[in-house]
């Protein structure tokens, strides 16, 4: 059975070549292109694993992954906070939500599949 990645990004040309790149890896893949779509997916879809945009439309990654990780039926999801902004303070922010890992953009598709495959405990 392949895991389930839920993709937020509000970038189509990203969303699209990062989806193509995952299910090439066996992974089924979700996307939505602003916060509030990706909270309201990672809760009806359960995935196994979210990859998550910071600046995004609606309601941004911080306040998802916060929202996610308050929540008890969620919780465990692993996030994978995915963004161009590379400040020190960004990436602790992120932890201090319960972000699991911090990839920055532009990146590499191995360290993304790594993390993931970490996470996952592939």
């Amino acid at each position: 059975m392949a895991k389930k990645i839920l993709l937020v990004d509000d970038e189509p040309e990203l969303l699209e070549m990062v989806k193509i790149r995952l299910e090439a890896n066996n992974y089924e893949v979700i996307t939505a292109s602003d916060g509030q779509e990706g909270l309201d997916k990672a809760k009806r879809e359960k995935p196994d694993i979210i990859i998550l945009d910071i600046m995004l439309p609606r309601m941004d990654g911080y306040k998802v992954c916060g929202l996610l990780k308050a929540d008890t039926r969620h919780n465990k999801i692993p996030i994978i906070m995915f963004t161009a902004r590379a400040q020190e303070s960004d990436e602790k922010l992120g932890k201090e939500l319960g972000a699991d890992a911090y990839i920055t953009k532009p990146f590499e598709s191995v360290e993304l599949l790594g993390k993931i495959n970490e996470l996952l405990g592939r």
